[in-house]
């Protein structure tokens, strides 16, 4: 695999062309928002699956809209020309494709719009890029993580919207995640103004109590997690697991039988310790362990009933090269 592509003002170029100048809108106030797609290699198929695509793809449409943004090509399109970035990349590998809308104009100034050559208003212009870089796991899967309750709280949807994957927002995050780190666990829980339970820094929660499996819902803050969605599908087509969203209070971390993370990046990463305290035995869950096991095996293109989840990258019986 020689270097990799990215798409970049319009063009297909080499990763290390693709720059933006110091006086971008974005590089200087966070003004962009992006998605994180991650694609599965199956050696057996010859073959990348990037997972639900689309559905990202239509959430940076709804993220660039609360924004004053427009993406120019359609869901269908920027699945197909992800695609056609990690092929042309050749990856044999586990990969994460990062598209990002950004204020690309080159102006000092905060707001989103701006004064026409008519006298009017216009938004501040904008773009779009692409990338793909190779991808491994992001939390331990192999084992339970260890999660504190983190002092910095969630933003609130009229400060920073967080059903937007706004780049701005993710300082409320890199904060969280990174006292995480400097105090010894490997990730941090982020609570409401309110002191309600919220979401991960990067990462959807989701716990078992009394046999249910119970989420955060929209109303507690959180990103819409596409890896969320398709876990609660999984729960209740594949395990027949109720699923609940509600609120829910820091306590009743504590007592959970299980609780896990979801997303791009953490997939379903079990928890098994917060603030110090044991969650059920220590373990790996049972049910846990079960949506584990189904969702690798959607994710990779091996339950036909959830193949349209999976786009694949390589023409069909062309092999790798």
């Amino acid at each position: 695999m020689g270097e990799p592509f990215a798409y970049f003002e319009g063009n297909v170029v080499p990763l290390s062309a693709a720059k933006v100048g110091i006086m971008t809108h974005a590089l200087n106030y966070g003004t962009g928002c992006f998605e994180g797609i991650r694609g599965y290699w199956v050696p057996e198929d010859e073959q990348v699956y990037l997972f639900r695509a689309h559905e990202h793809f239509e959430r940076l449409h709804r993220s660039a809209h609360i924004l004053r943004m427009k993406v120019r090509l359609s869901p269908a399109e920027l699945t197909r020309l992800a695609c056609d970035l990690v092929a042309k990349s050749g990856y044999r590998e586990d990969v994460y494709v990062r598209p990002l809308v950004y204020k690309s104009a080159e102006q000092v100034g905060l707001s989103l719009v701006r004064k026409s050559d008519d006298g009017g208003l216009e938004d501040v212009p904008d773009d779009f890029f692409m990338f793909s870089v190779p991808f491994g796991a992001y939390l331990d899967l192999e084992k339970p993580i260890r999660v504190t309750v983190s002092p910095w709280r969630r933003i609130d949807d009229n400060v920073i919207p967080p059903r937007a994957k706004v780049t701005g927002l993710y300082i409320n995050s890199a904060l969280a995640t990174s006292e995480a780190k400097v105090l010894g666990f490997d990730e941090a829980i982020m609570l409401n103004g309110d002191g309600s339970v919220s979401e991960g820094p990067g990462e959807n929660i989701f716990m078992v109590r009394d046999g249910k499996l119970i989420t955060t819902g929209p109303d507690s803050n959180i990103l819409e997690g596409i890896t969320r969605h398709a876990v609660m599908t999984l729960a209740r087509e594949e395990l027949g697991i109720e699923v609940v969203e509600r609120r829910i209070s820091r306590t009743e971390l504590y007592i959970a039988d299980e609780l896990f993370f979801t997303g791009t990046a953490a997939q379903v990463s079990a928890i098994g310790e917060v603030d110090g305290r044991v969650i059920g035995n220590g373990e790996i869950g049972p049910v846990t362990a079960g949506l584990q096991k189904v969702f690798f095996d959607a994710v990779r293109n091996r339950v036909p009933k959830y193949g349209e989840w999976c786009a694949a990258v390589y023409p069909v019986g062309a092999g790798v090269k």
